[in-house]
């Protein structure tokens, strides 16, 4: 146990002696900091100097010389549209409103005329080539004032009137007996979240073991302890750093989130009314199972390689079981009551990134929770017993990469440093 903590100790503190580790941390999280200031900082280019918004606000033309609307087009100038409109009821030509849209006294013109019973909006720019056509929101005020107008002169009563828009009540329900619960966009967004930091944490547990080959301080680590408190120390020192830099990360975003985004904004886009104190327990509980299965996988595979360029090619097939698992977890949450998302949130590979969200969103059963963290143990205890087995036996190669015929050989082989 002291080996252990010794292992796992220097593990922890030669992290966090890295400048590599330090110096992305504080990228990510500046990024972050940046990231939710984005409002504030276009909210600041938006205003001039002193402060005075109307300034940005842009006039538009609005020309009725036959008073089609019958003077409600100063209605446009009551909502909140961004525009300034100036109505001429006078003819105004072609030539003068281009002479006013290039000197900048406006930014567009609206003439309108009435042909018969057909009503002509003719929207004048100065370049039409990033448009598809007159704007829906346009033609909707347009034609809702016209409406309005007309409306008008039938001297309904206010029943008649509230009879002519539908009062329609959209509910949406399905027949599975569970409830479905949870937004979907902050599902997705921590199921990402919770892949990188598991993912990348244990990552670098190869990265450290072949590092430390190349500069022979293994040699020493293996000639005064076992290889299975190497392999176990590295797991939970590395752990442990990525635990509190997750902690971290996610404790900045949220400071940001309260103090930085307008109110109500992040309400008005991700509801968080699911993200429980339960669900943050489990959530660990996950990252960490989750952690110490891909970093035994990748101790595996570090004790294979000599130098730290081929790390890159060694990690390659599990890798690919990382991100098969991820997007088994992330493709069927479209689905979450499918057998196909019950089998990713008890898949060893897979439940690290679906299991939580299956519990946010309130459809994992406890016989699914308790079998699904019982497979992972096992998981666990099995590539355990085959990475400290290989370990043992290929961390002092110093050779070319060692075989999977090779990791085979050595699995089988009694007579390791394992004992």
């Amino acid at each position: 146990m002291k080996d252990l903590w010794i292992v796992a100790s220097y593990t922890f503190k030669d992290m966090f002696k890295k400048k590599t580790f330090l110096i992305s941390n504080l990228i990510i999280l500046l990024i972050i900091i940046i990231g939710f200031n984005i409002p504030n900082i276009l909210s600041a280019f938006n205003t001039d100097e002193g402060g005075d918004t109307e300034a940005t606000t842009s006039k538009e033309l609005i020309v009725d010389p036959q008073n089609v609307f019958e003077g409600n087009l100063e209605t446009l100038n009551t909502m909140d549209t961004g525009y300034e409109f100036v109505i001429e009821n006078e003819e105004v030509s072609f030539e003068e409103i281009k002479e006013r849209i290039t000197s900048g006294e406006i930014e567009d013109a609206i003439v309108i005329s009435k042909e018969g019973e057909q009503i002509k909006i003719q929207y004048i720019v100065e370049d039409m080539t990033m448009m598809d056509g007159v704007p829906e929101s346009l033609q909707d005020t347009f034609t809702e004032i016209y409406r309005t107008m007309q409306l008008s002169k039938l001297n309904l009563s206010q029943e008649e009137l509230a009879s002519l828009n539908p009062n329609f009540t959209f509910e949406l329900q399905q027949t599975e007996e569970q409830e479905v619960r949870g937004n979907v966009l902050v599902i997705m967004l921590l199921s990402i979240v919770l892949f990188y930091s598991i993912y990348f944490c244990a990552y670098q547990v190869s990265t450290s073991i072949t590092t430390e080959k190349t500069s022979k301080i293994m040699e020493t680590l293996v000639t005064s302890t076992k290889p299975r408190t190497i392999v176990l120390g590295k797991t939970i020192g590395i752990g442990v750093v990525g635990l509190i830099q997750v902690a971290v990360i996610v404790a900045v975003a949220l400071i940001c989130a309260k103090f930085c985004l307008p109110e109500g904004m992040l309400e008005s886009v991700l509801d968080v009314s699911q993200i429980t104190p339960t669900l943050g327990i489990f959530t660990v509980v996950y990252f960490i199972l989750g952690y110490t299965t891909y970093a035994l996988l990748y101790a595996l595979t570090g004790s294979t390689v000599s130098k730290p360029e081929d790390v890159q090619t060694a990690n390659g097939p599990v890798a690919i079981v990382a991100v098969i698992g991820f997007y088994l977890s992330y493709f069927t949450m479209m689905n979450p009551n499918s057998d196909l998302n019950v089998f990713a949130s008890i898949f060893p590979f897979s439940s690290p990134f679906c299991m939580p969200f299956r519990i946010m969103m309130g459809i994992a059963t406890p016989m699914q929770l308790v079998l699904s963290i019982v497979v992972l143990l096992v998981t666990i205890l099995i590539v355990a017993n085959v990475s400290i087995k290989i370990y043992s036996n290929a961390i002092l190669n110093y050779g070319s990469r060692v075989s999977l015929k090779d990791m085979i050989r050595m699995y089988r082989n009694k007579d390791d440093n394992n004992s």
